[in-house]
């Protein structure tokens, strides 16, 4: 098979997969005659056919998809008008702990936060399929530790957690997460071509609006205890 051909190959299985597709599995489109090498030098190529198009070729962590540019969302969104209610704020600033901070436990969490976080919040997230357990502290109790998945980092984009922006301040950390997903048009990736989980944000249930919903003014954060309201 000449590379004009191999192209075509994994060209018409990224565009027809529904999920990203890792190299290991884009060889068994050539019976493993093409080492992996050779299959991300095609993917290269292709990257480079496809530079001056409205989708981008590209690799994330669970392997490598089609998605449409960032710049072509304005015209995408107008397709879907009504934007579901984003992620609460609460939800974010947990979620973003456990992305730069992992593998930590919910003391861990609730320590950096300062207040206490709502068990709620963490199920929502593990529902997503952004964290997970990936294990249990060696101390009193053996809390549970949590850190992001695949699916995750599938969703903003990115192919490893290394992509993070490097940033101090978990509210910053929150920010872009919010950006990454559902933001900023310039921090905004492309939406998957099948129309997977990154094409949309889940909205708010009733749950998050007793759990991790921004506070009015004067109230207190997420509806949790601080340490003055155990004193």
């Amino acid at each position: 098979m000449n590379t004009a051909d191999a192209k075509r190959v994994l060209e018409t299985a990224l565009i027809c997969s529904q999920q990203p597709l890792p190299v290991r599995e884009m060889r068994v489109l050539f019976n493993d005659e093409l080492g992996a090498d050779t299959i991300k030098t095609l993917l290269q190529d292709l990257q480079h056919d496809w530079a001056q198009r409205g989708v981008e070729l590209v690799a994330v962590a669970s392997g490598w998809r089609f998605q449409s540019r960032p710049e072509m969302r304005e015209y995408l969104d107008r397709l879907h008008p009504e934007k579901p209610p984003k992620y609460t704020r609460a939800t974010l600033e947990t979620l973003a702990i456990i992305a730069y901070r992992q593998p930590v436990t919910r003391g861990d969490m609730e320590d950096i936060r300062g207040v206490t976080i709502n068990t709620l919040i963490i199920k929502q997230l593990e529902d997503r399929g952004w964290v997970e357990v990936i294990g249990h502290r060696e101390a009193p109790g053996r809390p549970a530790l949590f850190a992001t998945t695949r699916q995750f980092l599938d969703d903003l984009g990115l192919e490893s957690l290394d992509q993070l922006p490097e940033l101090d301040n978990p509210a910053q950390q929150a920010s872009v997460l919010e950006a990454l997903h559902g933001g900023a048009d310039d921090l905004q990736p492309g939406l998957p071509m099948d129309g997977g989980p990154e094409s949309s944000v889940p909205a708010a249930t009733d749950e998050d609006l007793l759990t991790g919903a921004e506070p009015a003014e004067g109230s207190p954060d997420d509806g949790a205890t601080t340490s003055r309201d155990l004193t």
